[in-house]
């Protein structure tokens, strides 16, 4: 493929530099990179390099032309790639590119050649002459029109026309109440698709009538083609694809009653399957946005979803490919279900669906037993969901058999059966409402009786019995059927007490059955009654303390009770003794392991605040206790900490919060002296917990270049911190609780953080301001003005205040809330500390410091009125009250005019008048 470049660019100079990128010499990709940025500057760089990635030689290179080539446009297309004309010239030798390029280099040029398609075709329409000419590409290209193009690919002509119809998959302006098809969908819809309608259906008859060898590219165009069709049609309906719908149907019907999951897939089958995928998703499409279009195919619709379905006894022996394409079937018919004739197209399968279909995907299956095993997160995930979504016909992104199967059980139990005359209108000749009837659900006529057929498995029966494996299907129904349960209370209530209850006194327990039980009482939270909470407390409990049995893991168990005890308490549904669910998740965090323990403290968070006065009386023991085992937990050298630790730390934080809220009144003597007692003993523990995780022994950190502690949990680190510094009453207490060994720490901590986007930094700022408090009240000797050595890296002195404002400073550009933070300690931080003489000058490059960073993010949004405006001048304004010379000095020294910019702006927000975005 020849392509006429400059020599200079084309040459062996460009190939060396792209080779050098993919060194694994950092220098010499830095070098590289630098190299292709200056040669980027000639007009004709484009060209050169589209060059390379299309020619000959190491395919390495070549792809790294393509992947530099793919990101330069993406850098640059927004202004201008080069003149008018070199524009035109690279943007048509492009498109030539991909119609010969091998895979490889397609897969990357094609996400360059979509920046452009989507650019000039798309959004401003000045390419018409692309879609008569792929048009000419396709019906001239090599399986098509074989001897006429040999070197145009069909396939990578249809991934062009891909590219071209992909943005139109989304309105182009969704505000448009009824949004016209646009043109150039139109014009692809009439001069591609229309006639690619019957290459679509010739090359189904090949794919499904012959067994040849080379079929895989036949699958190929096909499975482009879907893909195209479903972009087409996934908001907007082109007139011409209307009167080719049947036929696209007809062809897709017959891809799929080809589908036989009877049998393994053979290793070729895959092709196959990525089409079913994609026609199921046509017609979910079909279903959602066009029925009007699609009513007359609605029958054949739901045969094609049933006869799928109806196979889903064999999904323990299939990949996630298969899986999704079962979980598809069930979204169409419950897509279908929603709508008008669903009911009527439906209603005559619900027997056998349920039967042959949906339970089969929710009784459990070899593969669930061995992800129980291997992958406990992944189960947990898959099967257990905390939240499952809102059952309806319109879910999106199931992507599982069991969670689809599960939504489309909720669909038909919450669809009404057909009229029933009541009881009641029947016996009473006069009554007015004789003649009227009533609609039952399909959960009380079908459902309910249909899972009452399969009875609770016998004691001692393993995983391996088919009632365990049919009961925990029908414990997977029940907590899909949350919806339903709802509006029938009793139902419910009995279906607990008869059906779930009993579980948890079998002997010995099943784990797969246990776990789901767990789950279901929390889908069903909200419909439990008073009289049943001693019960159902003692039930989770049990299951939140069982232990491992021979091989099996309970972690999953251990999870769904956790989160079904917290569902509860969210609800209001309350404990019958708060103590002992408290002693008993304690009990299981210090004995549990890591992964346990992670989720038992966010339990542990949850009853604190949903227990509110019940439970703290109890908060002093049991932080006592968690503090603790999060100390045994931390690990010995300065390593990131593991997430139980983390999770240790945010309970910590709950209750600290919890107790601190709960300060009585000052006329409350006898409460006030209990509670400042309970204060001492927590501050006393968190000051532990802090050296212990803080000021690490020596010996741990002699071969590390740092000796700071590693930078997790910061925020809420400092809300302990923040505790122990507030509950300080005498200088005893700061020299027992080591406050003046704890807060340089801290300080240099936040001081090298810049992990912005990553914590909620709340607690960081409120400490800020404690600390200045602490150092008001107790810092008689100005120990936090002195220069301290630093534990970072490069071990330069710096005071606490200095740290702490350094944070500050960088605090004030990182995000909205950040700033609003940082401007309101900086009047703290310039007025409140003890500056004496010799410290001055270091609070005066404070204030330069601080008025730097506020300027400069000012400027940076200054192009329109902003409520973040406020903040940032009033930050100057108090650096400005203490050294007005230099900070005048320093605006002007930003912008030449950047004091009269400031004290413009600052009188604009202090009108009246000044409104955000004015």
């Amino acid at each position: 493929m020849e392509i006429e470049t400059p020599a200079a660019l084309a040459g062996d100079e460009l190939r060396r530099l792209l080779a050098a990128t993919i060194s694994p010499d950092k220098a010499a990709v830095d070098a590289a990179a630098a190299g292709l940025d200056r040669a980027a500057a000639d007009p004709r760089f484009p060209l050169a390099i589209l060059a390379v990635a299309a020619g000959d030689g190491d395919q390495g290179v070549r792809v790294a032309a393509a992947t530099y080539l793919k990101n330069f446009i993406r850098r640059n297309m927004e202004s201008s790639l080069s003149s008018s004309q070199l524009y035109k010239e690279f943007r048509d030798q492009l498109a030539q590119t991909l119609l010969q390029v091998e895979p490889a280099i397609l897969r990357v040029l094609i996400e360059a050649f979509r920046q452009v398609v989507e650019k000039d075709f798309v959004k401003d329409n000045l390419w018409p002459e692309l879609i008569p000419q792929l048009k000419l590409v396709i019906q001239s290209s090599n399986l098509i029109s074989p001897g006429q193009h040999p070197e145009w690919n069909t396939i990578n002509a249809l991934k062009v026309l891909q590219s071209a119809v992909r943005p139109f998959q989304y309105f182009l302006n969704p505000k448009v109440a009824k949004e016209p098809v646009p043109q150039q969908l139109e014009q692809i819809a009439a001069e591609i698709l229309v006639p690619l309608q019957v290459t679509f259906h010739h090359f189904a008859d090949k794919v499904l009538l012959s067994p040849d060898a080379t079929k895989l590219e036949y699958e190929q165009l096909l499975l482009i083609t879907c893909k195209c069709m479903y972009f087409t049609i996934r908001s907007y309906m082109p007139s011409r694809v209307k009167q080719i719908l049947p036929s696209f149907c007809k062809d897709m019907y017959r891809i799929l009653h080809s589908l036989d999951f009877n049998s393994l897939p053979e290793d070729g089958a895959m092709m196959r399957l990525k089409i079913a995928k994609r026609c199921l998703i046509i017609f979910c499409a079909l279903v959602t946005r066009h029925r009007k279009h699609a009513d007359d195919q609605m029958p054949h619709i739901v045969n094609c979803a049933i006869k799928i379905s109806k196979q889903s006894i064999n999904l323990s022996g299939l990949d996630s490919l298969p899986n999704r394409i079962f979980s598809l079937a069930f979204d169409v018919i419950s897509r279908v279900l929603e709508t008008g004739p669903g009911w009527r197209l439906v209603s005559p399968h619900f027997s056998s669906l349920l039967d042959s279909a949906i339970f089969p995907a929710l009784a459990l299956n070899e593969k669930d037993i061995a992800e129980w095993e291997e992958d406990t997160d992944e189960y947990l995930q898959k099967n257990l969901p905390s939240e499952l979504d809102e059952i309806s016909g319109w879910t999106e992104d199931l992507f599982t058999a069991r969670k689809s199967a599960i939504n489309l059980l909720g669909v038909i139990a919450l669809s009404k059966g057909p009229p029933v005359a009541s009881a009641a209108s029947k016996r009473k000749k006069g009554d007015k409402s004789k003649g009227k009837s009533e609609r039952s659900s399909i959960g009380e006529l079908l459902v309910i009786p249909f899972l009452s057929k399969f009875p609770i498995p016998s004691h001692g029966e393993d995983a391996s019995s088919r009632a365990v494996r049919n009961y925990f299907g029908v414990l997977m129904a029940y907590g899909g059927l949350q919806d339903f349960l709802t509006e029938n209370k009793e139902l419910t209530v009995t279906l607990i007490r008869n059906r779930i209850l009993p579980l948890y006194s079998m002997d010995p327990c099943s784990p797969y059955l246990i776990s789901t039980a767990n789950w279901v009482i929390g889908q069903l939270a909200m419909c439990l009654p008073e009289a049943m909470n001693t019960s159902v407390y003692h039930s989770l409990m049990k299951a939140l303390t069982m232990e491992d049995m021979e091989d099996i893991t309970c972690y999953p168990v251990c999870a769904s009770a956790s989160g079904a005890i917290a569902e509860l308490i969210e609800n209001s549904y309350a404990p019958p003794d708060w103590l002992i669910l408290l002693q008993a998740v304690v009990k299981r965090i210090s004995t549990g392991d890591e992964n346990e323990s992670a989720l038992l403290f966010k339990l542990l968070g949850t009853i604190v605040e949903g227990g509110q006065e019940k439970v703290l009386p109890h908060i002093p023991e049991i932080v006592s206790n968690i503090a603790n085992t999060v100390m045994q937990l931390l690990p010995p050298v300065p390593d990131p900490w593991p997430q139980v630790v983390e999770q240790g730390f945010t309970s910590l934080v709950a209750m600290a919060q919890a107790w601190e809220s709960s300060a009585p009144d000052e006329n409350r003597k006898h409460e006030k002296r209990v509670w400042h007692s309970g204060q001492s003993s927590i501050a006393r523990t968190f000051s532990l917990l802090l050296q212990r995780a803080w000021l690490l022994p020596v010996e741990h950190m002699e071969n590390s270049c740092s000796s700071l502690p590693p930078p997790s949990c910061v925020n809420d680190a400092s809300v302990l911190l923040e505790f122990v510094m507030r509950s300080v009453t005498c200088m005893e207490e700061t020299a027992r609780m080591k406050v003046f060994e704890l807060v340089p720490i801290w300080a240099d901590t936040i001081a090298n953080w810049d992990s912005w986007e990553e914590m909620e930094d709340q607690g960081v700022f409120n400490t800020i301001k404690e600390a200045i408090n602490f150092h008001q009240r107790f810092d008689l000797t100005g120990f936090f003005l002195k220069m301290l050595p630093s534990q970072s890296e490069n071990g330069s002195q710096s005071s606490v205040i200095g740290r702490v404002s350094n944070f500050v400073t960088r605090a004030i550009a990182a995000y909205p809330s950040a700033t609003w933070r940082a401007c309101s300690c900086i009047h703290t931080l310039l007025h409140a500390p003890n500056f004496s003489l010799g410290t001055e000058d270091a609070r005066k490059a404070i204030a330069v410091s601080f008025a730097q960073a506020a300027f400069s993010h000012f400027k940076s949004i200054s192009e329109s009125p902003a409520g973040i405006w406020k903040p940032l001048l009033l930050a100057i304004s108090s650096c400005y009250i203490c050294y007005p010379d230099a900070i005048e000095q320093v605006l002007n020294n930003y912008d030449g005019n950047g004091y009269t910019i400031w004290a413009s702006a600052l009188a604009q927000v202090s009108s009246s008048s000044f409104t955000e975005g004015s």
